[in-house]
């Protein structure tokens, strides 16, 4: 499996497209410009099989109807976030940009606690980690050895909570307990900037010490 980064939007959300030796892939967090991702999925001639939300918040969900629809594929999202794509007050897009609140249609497949999943024959653990949003989720590869972690850890950093639904204490915990208990080579692929390790956050990141 091979994946690539795609920065998406004014905020730079990072997209994800996961693929296999079949070029078929999976898309993560399709937050903004579906024209790019559409003609980074052609130039690559990938086959999008899905697509994995790591959260409902606005810049994650952007494009999210245009490219399902696109390649009639299904989303996949936590069950406590379900109603957040069709709510602009839920996903935060009435506040941070109210003329154009997203008002999308509901994910068809609801997913919930700590277990293994296969999605069109891409096996993952799915992880639980609430605290950024009620209903965050990492995605934990572990033949590629890289967990997309949304936005829970950062490079140096750790995801905000101080949005609806946020608690730091939740977030610190999850963080604890279900990332850093990763082998330590693993890569983080986070929702914003650059690429990490979880030795390198162990180590380094200010907001675990």
């Amino acid at each position: 499996m091979k994946w690539f980064q795609l920065p998406l939007g004014p905020m730079q959300t990072n997209c994800y497209i996961l693929t296999n030796k079949q070029k078929e892939c999976l898309i993560f967090d399709p937050g903004e410009e579906a024209g790019k991702l559409k003609n980074f999925i052609s130039e690559k001639s990938l086959t999008p099989k899905a697509i994995l939300l790591t959260h409902a918040h606005f810049d994650h969900i952007g494009a999210l109807d245009d490219i399902r629809k696109e390649y009639d594929i299904q989303a996949y999202i936590h069950e406590k976030e379900a109603d957040w794509l069709i709510d602009p007050n839920l996903n935060g897009s009435k506040l941070f940009m109210p003329d154009k609140p997203l008002r999308l249609n509901p994910a068809e497949n609801i997913v919930k606690g700590n277990q293994t999943l296969t999605v069109k024959g891409f096996e993952f653990e799915l992880l639980e980690t609430p605290g950024h949003s009620p209903g965050s989720v990492s995605y934990y590869f572990k033949d590629l050895g890289a967990v997309f972690s949304g936005d829970a850890l950062f490079k140096g950093s750790i995801g905000r909570t101080d949005l609806p639904g946020g608690n730091h204490k939740q977030l610190i915990k999850s963080i604890q307990t279900q990332l850093l208990t990763l082998p330590h080579s693993t890569t983080v692929l986070s929702g914003h900037g650059p690429a990490t390790a979880i030795r390198d956050e162990k180590r380094e990141n200010p907001f675990l010490a």
